[in-house]
């Protein structure tokens, strides 16, 4: 428990900034969830298309520290490949 006045503010940011990544990791898996939902029901140009909207939103959370630098990678890798494999 804080017990001071430092530390008791210094805790509410805390909380304060662990909401706002939750909120920014949540949205990242929104956009990751509808590449997904793209690439299952076939559709190679929804699922270009849905990538290209996560794309930069997965590299901004990541800079921000959400999520690392090499998840974020990861992420796209992977999606990628599937998109590829769709098309093939």
């Amino acid at each position: 428990m804080a017990n001071t006045k430092q530390a008791r503010k210094r805790a509410g940011q805390a909380e304060k900034r662990r909401q706002h990544n939750a909120s920014q990791r949540s949205m990242a898996r929104t956009y990751v969830k509808r590449v997904i939902k793209a690439i299952q029901t076939g559709d190679h140009a929804q699922a270009m298309d849905e990538f290209k909207k996560a794309q930069p939103v997965i590299d901004r959370i990541a800079d921000k520290n959400a999520f690392s630098k090499k998840k974020a990678a990861r992420i796209k890798s992977r999606l990628n490949a599937r998109i590829k494999a769709l098309a093939a």
